[in-house]
């Protein structure tokens, strides 16, 4: 907290030089910072940061008063500034045919306009998983750089969004499944999964290999089951993968096998029907994992787990 307030000391403040102490009075209308001691002008031009229009109760709520138009976006070639000429009133407005002399044409190029819509696209698939912004910005920079190297050409730009989107999620360490991703865009899993290969390639990049543990805590999660189940099936799922029991196998279907064991032992008892739904795995990849992790049960749960169902009662499937 002392560096915090030594570090705000030292950013320049402006003040009277007569009167240091004393707390300017700023003059909106002129723009002006005014010592209230000697009525010295401190500083002049001060740029309003407010809004530049005020709302009424009877104000339409279709009408839009602003006149600065959208934020700079960096990611398009001239920012997307842009001027909007307002709808004339006066007969100087009009040609002799009653056409609009002045109007808004929009000089946005086809390339920006591609990349607005693929933004428009990310936004909303990742507002539907409830992705933060970070992923989203990501998502967008991923997405920007394929764009113009052209290297995905005759791939449409959903597909190469929603594969940006995977990407992203993977480099932030929060990955979704291919299933998931699918949910939410218009692509089939095959084209995702062919646009993602093709973009790291083109892009030379890497994302690190998913593990059970990245899916655990969102699967347990939504199924609800407590902390000592969660804990269960991340050991159980780690010793699984340790000792070689799952050769081959998916770290979803491993994650997914892991937590049907963790929760048959508990009394929070889950389905394989109502982990597949979770997880995006099918009852027969649950059984598949789950038969080859079965027979070393004993060794896979950690020393401290309260069975409800002991080990030998589990399922055999």
């Amino acid at each position: 907290m002392a560096s915090q307030m030594q570090d705000l000391d030292v950013l320049p403040r402006v003040t009277c030089p007569n009167h240091p102490d004393s707390i300017l009075v700023e003059d909106y209308r002129a723009g002006d910072m005014i010592c209230p001691e000697c009525g010295l002008v401190v500083g002049d031009r001060v740029i309003d940061v407010g809004s530049e229009w005020r709302t009424f109760s009877n104000d339409k709520a279709t009408k839009d008063p602003s006149r600065v138009g959208d934020t700079q976006n960096p990611l398009l070639s001239d920012g997307d500034l842009t001027t909007m000429i307002g709808k004339g009133t006066g007969a100087a407005s009009f040609d002799e045919f009653g056409n609009s002399k002045y109007q808004n044409r929009r000089t946005m190029s086809s390339s920006d306009r591609a990349m607005m819509n693929a933004f428009r696209e990310i936004t909303n698939m990742a507002d539907r998983i409830n992705l933060p912004r970070n992923i989203v910005d990501r998502t967008n920079n991923l997405f920007k750089q394929v764009y113009e190297q052209k290297s995905l050409k005759g791939r449409s730009n959903d597909a190469i969004a929603s594969a940006c989107l995977y990407i992203a999620c993977r480099q932030e360490g929060v990955p979704r499944t291919f299933k998931e991703i699918c949910a939410v865009s218009r692509i089939s899993k095959k084209e995702i999964g062919r646009c993602f290969k093709l973009i790291l390639k083109a892009l030379e990049t890497s994302v690190d290999l998913i593990t059970t543990g990245d899916f655990m805590s969102r699967f347990c999660s939504n199924l609800g089951l407590p902390k000592q189940v969660q804990m269960a099936a991340t050991h159980i799922a780690r010793k699984a993968v340790e000792l070689d029991l799952v050769p081959g196998r998916s770290p979803i279907s491993v994650a997914a096998a892991a937590i049907y064991m963790a929760s048959q032992a508990s009394a929070e008892k889950r389905t394989q029907k109502e982990i597949g739904d979770i997880a995006g795995v099918a009852d027969v990849t649950i059984r598949q994992s789950y038969r080859l992790i079965y027979p070393r049960a004993p060794d896979l749960f950690p020393a401290d787990f309260k069975f409800d169902t002991p080990v030998d009662k589990l399922p055999q499937l």
